[in-house]
């Protein structure tokens, strides 16, 4: 019975934790929302090994071209997206942090929503004014304002005054080479005053060399109308951009098509932790099987006196079935609170996130049922097929 509980509790321990990782994989997809399309400037092989010298000015990415494009091309797009991004020094009072400044419009929160803990968040209004407007982080909030009236408080950034208008909870981590498009220390300002306020052309220093990089838009984020439409317009929108751009300094990014990848991934993930888990049940099996041979070798003389009053080879065969059932079902059982103390401890001593399905429930306990009749059927047969005379002789 000992190989039984221990094979159902690792059975549902490991699917528990490839249930737990698989999920939050998906959820950190989910995230970046399945109808989404993210197209992100990156620097090309020949840009790389341009020159960095002070007067060299290396231009690449998404432009503002590319953006108006996308929207008059697609019937499949419902909302487009442009986002700028500028890393920037702020301060209020004595206090100093610096920011990753996104510039964007209204619709960023539409498309990637996020919860408003305070405020408003952009609008059309601040965009069309160029309004030295900003919404923060819960991070940079608590950083930066903590002690303070968040709303309406004026904060310095890059030396510009902005006015904080509002608050919202912020969702961050990687999922491969995708990085979630908000981080703890986001400020929203309207990209109309981005460009006005700090420009396209941003200043690097590294290794005592200046680098002037020249970048109209670092993202681009397309909401398409339908599930089904979101890999075919991004095909489309990849094309359109191969025939507009002379280098490859953009890479499209699909949520769904990870979605998918992931889901893949995780049926698979499953299916090996099982089968490694259940090797531990086959285990189980076998030993229940090896009592069972040696109960029928003990209780020959046994089943020769029930055999000589009218017992039939049957009722024999259902007697030793029913044994070795009990035995595999009360080490399933067993097993099955093991199994859910297991993922507990992993969750509360490694932090790593455990989820138990009733998949993962009911699938070890049938396999356990299962074993004991499989390797109960052996010994409830030899034991019917004992012969009565030889059993009641058998000392």
């Amino acid at each position: 019975m000992l190989g039984v509980v221990f094979g159902v509790g690792s059975v549902m321990a490991m699917l528990a934790v490839g249930e737990g990782a698989s999920k939050d994989a998906l959820e950190q997809i989910r995230k970046l929302g399945s109808n989404n399309i993210i197209i992100s400037s990156v620097k090309s092989v020949e840009e790389e090994g341009n020159s960095t010298t002070s007067s060299f000015i290396s231009i690449y990415g998404l432009t503002y071209q590319d953006h108006a494009r996308i929207q008059e091309s697609f019937s499949s797009v419902q909302k487009n997206v442009p986002v700028k991004l500028v890393r920037k020094q702020s301060r209020l009072g004595q206090r100093s942090l610096e920011l990753r400044v996104v510039g964007t419009t209204q619709k960023w929160f539409e498309v990637i929503p996020r919860d408003l803990l305070g405020g408003r968040t952009l609008s059309l209004e601040d965009q069309e004014k160029k309004a030295p407007v900003v919404v923060l982080t819960e991070f940079g909030a608590r950083k930066l304002l903590a002690g303070m009236n968040t709303i309406g408080q004026m904060i310095r950034i890059s030396g510009d005054s902005f006015e904080v208008v509002g608050i919202i909870r912020n969702e961050t981590g990687q999922t491969g080479t995708m990085q979630i498009p908000d981080k703890e220390i986001d400020a929203y300002i309207p990209i109309t005053t981005a460009r006005s306020y700090f420009g396209d052309v941003t200043m690097k220093r590294s290794s005592g060399s200046r680098l002037r990089e020249k970048v109209e838009l670092h993202q681009i984020i397309v909401q398409v109308d339908t599930l089904s439409s979101v890999e075919p317009t991004a095909e489309a929108i990849e094309r359109m951009l191969t025939l507009f751009h002379k280098k490859t300094d953009y890479q499209l990014s699909v949520p769904l098509a990870l979605l998918k990848q992931a889901e893949a991934t995780k049926r698979t993930f499953n299916i090996v932790l099982g089968s490694i888990a259940g090797i531990s049940l086959l285990v189980g099996g076998i030993g229940i099987m090896n009592i069972m041979l040696a109960s029928v070798t003990e209780r020959i003389r046994e089943i020769g006196i029930r055999r000589a009053i009218g017992a039939r080879r049957r009722q024999i065969i259902i007697q030793f079935l029913i044994e070795a059932v009990v035995l595999s079902t009360i080490g399933g059982i067993i097993g099955l609170m093991l199994g859910m103390v297991i993922p507990w401890f992993i969750t509360w001593f490694a932090k790593m996130p455990t989820v138990i399905t009733p998949a993962s429930i009911f699938l070890p306990l049938i396999v356990s049922i299962g074993i004991g009749i499989i390797f109960g059927l052996y010994p409830a047969a030899r034991a019917a097929g004992v012969d009565p005379i030889v059993a009641l002789r058998h000392e």
